[in-house]
C-alpha cells in the first residue's frame, strides 16, 4: 500500500505534518478530513508500485538505500518504550512511522504495520526484510512474542545493538587518525617522488660522474613512478576486486580468514570481537528463551569468521548429542582459554547466560586497551617512517650537490 506524505492545518489552524498509507492520494485526503485534518500538499514517500510486486521488494529508486543501524536501534527503543506503556503493537508502530526520517524505512514499517493488521506475527513480518532486520532481532522478536514478554525483548535487542554501534564506533575513532595520517602522508611522498623529485634530480643526469647509490635509487623510482603511475593505480584496483572475488567463494574466504586470525596482533583482535560478538549474542538469545541448538544456530551466521562459524557449527552439533558447549568448543582450539574456561564454569554453575555476558564484557574491553595501546605507538611509528623516506631523499639530492662543490673547489 502506497505511503503519503502531508502538511495540513488541524481544527484549530495549526500546521501538522505526518505520513498516513492508503490506495491513492483522493482516499488519503478523505481520511484526513474525516479525522478534522485538513491536508495542503500530499506526496507519495517512494514510487508507486504495481499490484503486482511482492512483498517486500524496493522500487528503482531505493535500490541502493539501506536502512541505518541506529535508526533501527531507535525505533526498537521507542518501541519497546510504547508497548511497556500499554499501546498495542499496531498503534505503536503507527505512532513511530511519521517520526521516522528515511523514506525507505517508514514503507518498510507501513509495510510491517499492515502485515501484523492481516493477522501475520511481528515476527513474520519481520522476516520479509532480512536485509534490514537480522536473523537475531527476528528471533529474538519470536521468542519474545511466544513468552509474552516483547517489550523486555525490544529493549534487550536495543541494547545489544547500541552496545555493538558503540564498540565499532569506538574502534573506527581510534584508528581514524592513523588512517588519514598514512594516507595523507602516502600522498605527500608519492607527489614527492612523481613530480617534485623527477624536476630536481635532471641536472644530476648530465653530470659525467657516477652518481652516489642513494642518488640513483632515487632517480630510477622517481621515474618509475613517473611513467607508470597509472600503472599502479589500476594494479591497486585489480588487487581489490580480485581479493573480493576470491572472498566470495567458500574456499577462498576459508583462506582469508585463517590467514587473518593468523596475523600477529590483528589476529588476536579478530579473533576476541567474534568471541565477544559469539558470547554477547548467544547470551541474549538464551535470556529471552531461544533454545541452545537454535541459537548456535543464528549466533553461527554472524561470527564474521568461517573458521570460528565452523566451530561453533561443530559444536552445536556435539550439544545435540548430549554433550557440554564449553567441552565442544575447548575441542577445537579457536576460542581463547579463558573464553572456554569462563562458559563451562557457566554451565557448572548453571548460570550461562550471565557468564557469555561476562565473557562479552571482558573481550570488548580487551579490545579497547589493545587498540588505545596500538594507536599510541602507531603515530609515532608512522611519522618516523615518513621522516626516514624524507631523511633518503634529502641526502640522494645533498650527496651529489657535495660531491659538485669538491669538484669546484
Amino acid at each position: 500500500m502506497p505511503v503519503y506524505e502531508y502538511k495540513a492545518l488541524n481544527a484549530k489552524g495549526k500546521s501538522v505534518t505526518g505520513i498516513i498509507d492508503t490506495e491513492s492520494a483522493v482516499t488519503a485526503r478523505q481520511k484526513l478530513r474525516a479525522s478534522q485534518i485538513f491536508p495542503i500538499e500530499i506526496k507519495e514517500v517512494y514510487a508507486t508500485k504495481k499490484s503486482t510486486d511482492k512483498p517486500g521488494s524496493i522500487s528503482l529508486s531505493l535500490l541502493f538505500s539501506k536502512v541505518k543501524k541506529s535508526e533501527i536501534t531507535m525505533m526498537t527503543r521507542q518501541l519497546s518504550t510504547l508497548v511497556g506503556a500499554g499501546f498495542p503493537l499496531v498503534s505503536a508502530i503507527s505512532t513511530l512511522i511519521p517520526q521516522t526520517r528515511s523514506h525507505i524505512f517508514k514503507k518498510i514499517l507501513s509495510q510491517i504495520k499492515d502485515s501484523i493488521e492481516e493477522g501475520s506475527s511481528f515476527a513474520g513480518a519481520l522476516s520479509v526484510y532480512p536485509d534490514t532486520f537480522s536473523p537475531i532481532y527476528i528471533n529474538m522478536v519470536r521468542a519474545g512474542e511466544s513468552s509474552g514478554t516483547l517489550e523486555i525483548v525490544l529493549e534487550r535487542l536495543a541494547d545489544i545493538t547500541e552496545n555493538q554501534q558503540a564498540l565499532t564506533n569506538k574502534i573506527r575513532s581510534m584508528l581514524a587518525y592513523p588512517a588519514i595520517m598514512t594516507v595523507i602522508g602516502s600522498g605527500v611522498l608519492f607527489f614527492l617522488m612523481a613530480y617534485i623529485v623527477p624536476r630536481i634530480t635532471t641536472i644530476f643526469k648530465d653530470v659525467n660522474r657516477a652518481l652516489p647509490t642513494p642518488t640513483r635509487v632515487l632517480i630510477a623510482t622517481g621515474d618509475f613512478l613517473k611513467a607508470y603511475w597509472w600503472f599502479l593505480f589500476l594494479l591497486i584496483i585489480a588487487a581489490f576486486f580480485c581479493f573480493k572475488a576470491v572472498q566470495k567463494k567458500e574456499r577462498g574466504k576459508y583462506i582469508i580468514d585463517r590467514f587473518l586470525l593468523s596475523l600477529p596482533v590483528a589476529g588476536d583482535l579478530l579473533r576476541k570481537l567474534a568471541v565477544a560478538r559469539f558470547a554477547r549474542t548467544l547470551g541474549s538469545l538464551l535470556e529471552n528463551g531461544v533454545t541452545v541448538l537454535s541459537a548456535l544456530e543464528i549466533v553461527k551466521n554472524i561470527a564474521g569468521n568461517v573458521l570460528i562459524a565452523e566451530v561453533i557449527e561443530n559444536a552445536a552439533k556435539e550439544v545435540e548429542k548430549g554433550n557440554a558447549l564449553g567441552k565442544s568448543i575447548e575441542a577445537y582450539d579457536v576460542f581463547p582459554h579463558l573464553s572456554v574456561q569462563m562458559i563451562q564454569v557457566g554451565e557448572q554453575s548453571g548460570e550461562l547466560e550471565s557468564m557469555l555476558n561476562k565473557v562479552a564484557q571482558v573481550y570488548e574491553n580487551e579490545v579497547e586497551t589493545t587498540l588505545i595501546a596500538m594507536t599510541s605507538w602507531l603515530e609515532p611509528v608512522i611519522i618516523l617512517v615518513m621522516g626516514v623516506v624524507v631523511a633518503f631523499i634529502v641526502l640522494s639530492i645533498v650527496l651529489p650537490i657535495m660531491e659538485m662543490n669538491k669538484l669546484v673547489q
